[in-house]
């Protein structure tokens, strides 16, 4: 994890490659490959992705890195440098009609269920030791799951010979997440962290994948601020409004047969059968409908420059996920308050889950010392708490180095 104010990315790829692979051969007494697979950010389209509809990610140099030597038999060999634990896990354990094996309620699930889901989909594996460093700070909405479930699943696949298909392997981990560790995230996160570029972000289209590259602007920074705080309900409170979703498209598909989720619904159509919904209900689906618009306004936004339309859409959407979806916690609120005392400062709003976790910022280049300055100094004085702030460079999609 970077230190507060640190930007990502400044130490290079090829110096932390060699960094693992020669703490791999100290603990192993051979060598390994070394792969890495980013977090990312959500500039905007939060809650959108398991409603088919629409998302803007962009990878970033926070990463997950696994060093991957072959074994001669069928056993995975994992150890974690953040958590100083090792697991083994037995691929032929695995059945590949569904039966075994089962989750441990532990972060060594995203491997194994990985594993689980590869050889699930027609991919047998070998064994081997895996060395797992982990730089996305977790829980923090920058999305640590996905990254170490696209390097393990990348790593895993090469490593047994596979040609490696970028969109299946993200589909294949949020099976994985999915259906192994019980979390019923989208394809958003799995889908950058396989297929995004530095220098640019992603109009994700969840339904069919179809994607835009789309060029993040030169003169502003990504702003990552850190609550350092995640509220119990969080876990919860996501399933609890995928099914609040879910429920609305039940109940508007009497009145729009062809509507299989909300990206199926109009704002005006919402408007004309909302009173059919709870009150509830009706306030989820106008958020995700919603903001369904203003990612492809933003789109509109990033192709022409307009770093201030872009800006004002994200205050929107803060709004809306704050009001309407009810995902926002104090600390979130409080860190986009902030953010709008700066001068420079062109949008800024909650990221991903909610209930905590980290705040995204677009700020300009000039005004990134005075926007710090004042956040940490803002929040600490309110919270206690020291937030962590990251100026957040790029980063590739995953990779072997």
């Amino acid at each position: 994890m970077e230190r507060k104010g640190k930007e990502t990315g400044k130490v290079s790829g090829a110096d932390r490659a060699i960094d693992l692979k020669q703490k791999f051969r100290r603990s192993y007494d051979r060598d390994a490959r070394v792969y890495r697979a980013p977090g990312r950010v959500n500039l905007i389209g939060e809650h959108t992705d398991y409603n088919d509809g629409f998302v803007m990610p962009a990878p970033i140099g926070f990463s997950t890195w696994i060093a991957l030597a072959p074994r001669d038999d069928r056993k995975l060999s994992i150890y974690s440098e953040n958590f100083s634990e090792r697991v083994e896990f037995d691929l032929s354990a695995i059945d590949v009609r569904g039966a075994s094996p089962r989750p441990a309620a532990h972060w060594s699930d995203y491997v194994c269920g990985v594993a689980v889901a590869l050889e699930r989909a027609g991919y047998p594996l070998r064994g081997g030791d895996m060395l797992i460093r982990g730089e996305v700070p977790i829980g923090s909405g920058l999305s640590s799951s996905a990254a170490l479930e696209v390097a393990a699943g990348y790593s895993l696949l090469e490593t047994s010979g596979h040609t490696v298909d970028r969109v299946e392997l993200a589909k294949l981990c949020q099976r994985a997440e999915n259906e192994y560790v019980g979390a019923r995230c989208g394809i958003m996160d799995q889908f950058i962290s396989c297929c995004g570029h530095a220098g640019r972000a992603l109009l994700l289209d969840c339904r069919s994948l179809d994607y835009r590259s789309l060029p993040l602007p030169g003169a502003a920074r990504l702003v990552v601020c850190n609550t350092m705080v995640k509220h119990e309900l969080a876990s919860g409170e996501y399933n609890r409004r995928r099914a609040e979703c879910e429920a609305g498209v039940e109940r508007l598909a009497r009145f729009l047969p062809g509507a299989r989720a909300l990206r199926d619904v109009t704002s005006a159509e919402l408007e004309r059968y909302g009173h059919e919904l709870p009150e509830v209900v009706y306030r989820r689906c106008r958020h995700v409908i919603g903001e369904n618009a203003r990612v492809m306004a933003a789109a509109a936004a990033l192709e022409q420059n307009d770093l201030a339309a872009l800006g004002r859409l994200m205050s929107e959407s803060h709004r809306s996920l704050s009001d309407d979806y009810q995902v926002s916690c104090d600390e979130l609120n409080l860190l986009v308050e902030l953010a709008g005392r700066v001068a420079g400062v062109y949008g800024a709003r909650m990221m991903g889950g909610g209930f905590g976790g980290c705040a995204i910022n677009l700020v300009a280049e000039e005004s990134v010392a005075e926007f710090e300055r004042v956040v940490a100094q803002g929040y600490q004085q309110a919270t206690g708490r020291a937030p962590e702030i990251y100026v957040c460079d790029t980063a590739e999609g995953v990779e072997r180095l």
